[in-house]
């Protein structure tokens, strides 16, 4: 479509398509598009072609929310009003996201599809890998979450002796394990496996059963419970 939007015809603009059809009948260029508000003058380029060329650079959502504004400024046309919109846009969503229902006041999860959905967003942010552990009571009641470590997986970083530390403190019975790989892919690693074959066994020992360890990526997790790895 050549020129800038004003002149296509109504029913293509995305600001009347959302007045029509609500925000889901567009594509995340068009979305762009509405965030960026104008298009680039010096090339005749509408909005739209920038959220276009901006989805071409960075590939993935994911990618083009964590850029910074320097890093937006690199496709021609996107200046620092547009860069500081398009971040301010993505760190609304963010804060929407913090507001939802604290983890503590469920009274339990049913299945490692839930603990995803509720936590999906949280982790995913993360460029570094996170690991935790929802601690519950004799019925499965959440009584709270504990930050165990941050950095690559491995047996020194997760050690049996900090999860069951904070275990014992919240006098749980049971708990849920959980960390995030910022790859995207949350199929577990060697060091996955072993750590938490290592910490079933401390559990045991204890008396707190690992009832799962839930590994989170992008738009999707991994269940060891599931899988019957535990």
């Amino acid at each position: 479509m050549i020129g800038g939007i004003k002149n296509w015809p109504a029913g293509e603009r995305p600001r009347e398509k959302v007045l029509r059809w609500g925000t889901s009948a567009l594509s995340e260029a068009e979305l762009l598009a509405l965030i960026i508000g104008s298009g680039d003058a010096a090339s005749s380029r509408s909005a739209l072609d920038l959220g276009r060329e901006l989805l071409l650079e960075f590939k993935v959502l994911r990618a083009l929310a964590d850029a910074s504004c320097a890093e937006l400024q690199r496709v021609k046309g996107v200046g620092p009003a547009k860069a500081t919109s398009i971040k301010a846009a993505f760190e609304l969503a963010r804060r929407v996201q913090e507001t939802q229902r604290p983890i503590e006041s469920f009274t339990r999860f049913t299945s490692a599809s839930q603990v995803f959905e509720h936590l999906n967003y949280e982790f995913r942010d993360h460029r570094k890998e996170y690991f935790m552990a929802l601690l519950l009571d004799g019925k499965n009641r959440i009584i709270k979450r504990a930050q165990i470590s941050e950095g690559s997986l491995n047996q020194s970083i997760v050690h049996p002796r900090e999860v069951f530390n904070a275990a014992v403190r919240a006098s749980a019975a049971a708990m849920i394990l959980l960390h995030n790989h910022p790859t995207g892919d949350p199929t577990p690693s060697p060091e996955d496996l072993e750590v938490t074959r290592r910490l079933c066994e401390a559990g045991q020992l204890m008396g707190i059963k690992v009832l799962d360890h839930i590994i989170i990526g992008e738009g999707a997790f991994y269940s060891f419970a599931e899988r019957g790895q535990l």
